[in-house]
């Protein structure tokens, strides 16, 4: 999902007045979690016992009346046995029946989940599916993409422009799934019925079209990845379509567009940034992860999306984002944000996906300096550098980046900038370019198409980095306090440590005394170095994301 500032925070900073003298009260609260909230954001026992291998979501998009009817079929692998199967869906949309082996299930609901009890024994090692039917009008998205729902709107010629953005609110706002991010389906059937004027463009690949006799059609999309389920999307429109070949690290890459007719020319220029964005992160993450499924962007009409491998767009074919550099230093105006960020969550979102909402920061940390990287694969490692710390302006350090877990909490919006930058300091600890490219193709590499938690990349960059980087994690993702360099020059001596800080941080850090280039190792006690000059200026080097502080007198 998008960088939060200013992109996700503009509209708040209009209110800056009027919340400035609660803003502390409010984020010094903890919020309260609710059943609905442990029921979505935890692996319960009705969840636990079986596996998701296969999805065939078949629906109906009436644009008369804004509803959506359809069945999906759910395969999946009994790990334990059980009888109890929870499947989400939220209201007002509606389950109607649930069929196994074509008799009727009983279920009962409680809130947004619906609990479904099989007759048949469910043995370990069975593979076996249900079939739910459902329907309803789905939740109208106030805010796409950061609230939930779908958006259902015109385009200049009066034709229906639809589609969904549900990442964090969850897929079950408009279909029934395993709402829940540990549990991804290994392979998708996406068979979408719409007007036969329009289309529906979703993830994977294009089957078949099928021309029915009530004046639909329907487009059936074959995911042949596993794929998370706020990754799912239908996007109808009137839509033009071309397509390209990326000669990429795994061979061809099948890029195609779809965009309203309208804008076809202008898409036909814009989106050279997504070769661009191909060839830059392939250097620095490694091969595109879907090559089976392609690439598309798809125009939308709502900023854009990270659906796997059918990236949704809505920039206005503008650079920056809309027009505006977040960083502010004018590098943000060199490509388009929405191809570069929501695409380079191909990488970090898509095939490494966190298990549990809290740990979002693994999809938005990345991602945020992904930005940089791109800027620097084509402009120059100063370029990339000016470009991430200038970001730093959107940094708030209200609270920490890694929210609860187990019940849908994702944190601050920290985690877009500030993680970034954590990320880029981390870098310079490393103090090896080819080490920390290394480094990124290999988390990559390692957790192919997996689920991941935090600790699982912790100890990945700990052991690769060479250092234990624990203290660093804390103090970055669990505290809000920027590590201070601590400072003091007496006589010829320069003492130091870090401060404002959590026990045990400890990183080197490059700083220029009297502008010659010199590392410290400090750690949370005083250190001392011998033969510098009384009146020696002592500057932290600008790509570290702490501050500095000169102790004398204290």
């Amino acid at each position: 999902m998008q960088y939060r500032f200013p992109v996700k925070f503009m509209r708040r900073l209009c209110f800056i007045p009027v919340l400035l003298a609660c803003s502390i009260t409010l984020y010094a609260q903890s919020p309260v979690f609710t059943h609905q909230d442990t029921l979505r954001g935890s692996i319960t026992d009705e969840r636990a016992w079986w596996d998701l291998t296969y999805y065939h979501l078949n629906v109906r998009v009436d644009p008369a009346d804004s509803t959506i009817q359809g069945v999906n079929t759910i395969q999946y692998k009994v790990l334990k046995p059980g009888q109890l199967m929870q499947i989400d869906l939220q209201p007002p949309m509606h389950i109607d029946k649930v069929v196994q082996k074509g008799s009727e299930l009983a279920f009962r609901r409680d809130g947004n989940a619906y609990f479904i009890q099989l007759k048949e024994s469910q043995k370990t090692g069975d593979i076996h599916e249900v079939d739910v039917h459902y329907g309803g009008k789905p939740v109208v998205s106030k805010n796409p993409p950061w609230a939930g729902g779908l958006t259902w709107k015109k385009d200049s010629n009066g034709n229906p422009f639809i589609a969904n953005s549900n990442q964090g609110d969850g897929a079950s706002l408009w279909w029934p799934c395993k709402d829940h991010m540990y549990d991804e389906v290994d392979s998708m059937l996406i068979s979408v019925t719409v007007p036969e004027k329009l289309m529906d463009v979703s993830n994977g690949r294009l089957r078949k079209v099928d021309q029915n006799s009530d004046g639909t059609k329907t487009f059936h999309w074959f995911v042949s990845n596993p794929i998370n389920n706020y990754g799912v999307n239908i996007s109808i429109g009137d839509y033009a379509h071309f397509s390209e070949k990326y000669k990429g690290e795994k061979g061809t890459l099948d890029c195609n567009y779809y965009v309203l007719k309208e804008n076809l020319e202008k898409a036909k220029e814009q989106f050279k940034d997504a070769p661009r964005m191909l060839r830059a992160f392939e250097h620095w993450f490694g091969p595109y992860p879907f090559y089976e499924d392609g690439y598309k962007l798809i125009e939308v009409p709502y900023t854009g999306m990270e659906h796997q491998s059918a990236v949704t767009y809505g920039n206005g074919y503008k650079n920056g984002y809309r027009g505006k550099d977040a960083s502010g230093t004018g590098w943000g105006m060199k490509f388009d944000f929405i191809i570069i960020h929501e695409s380079g969550h191909e990488w970090f979102a898509n095939n490494i996906t966190y298990k549990d909402m809290a740990d979002m920061w693994i999809h938005e940390s990345f991602t945020n300096y992904a930005e940089s990287l791109f800027v620097e694969y084509y402009y120059g490692k100063e370029a990339g550098n000016a470009y991430v710390i200038g970001t730093r302006k959107g940094i708030h350090n209200d609270k920490p980046i890694i929210g609860k877990y187990n019940v849908n909490d994702k944190g601050s919006g920290d985690m877009y900038p500030k993680g970034g930058n954590m990320l880029h300091t981390l870098r310079q600890v490393v103090n090896d370019d080819q080490k920390w490219r290394d480094i990124l193709r290999g988390l990559n590499r390692d957790f192919y198409h997996q689920t991941v938690t935090t600790a699982q990349i912790e100890n990945y960059l700990s052991k690769h980095v060479g250092r234990d980087l624990s203290a660093f994690f804390d103090q970055y993702l669990r505290d809000v306090r920027i590590p201070e360099l601590v400072y003091q020059i007496s006589g010829n001596k320069l003492k130091y440590k870090w401060g404002n800080s959590v026990d045990g941080f400890s990183i080197p850090v490059k700083v220029y005394l009297d502008g010659k280039e010199k590392w410290l190792t400090p750690t949370t006690d005083w250190q001392e170095l011998n033969g510098v000059k009384t009146n020696t200026t002592l500057k932290v080097d600008p790509n570290f994301y702490v501050n500095a502080s000169n102790a004398a007198g204290q």
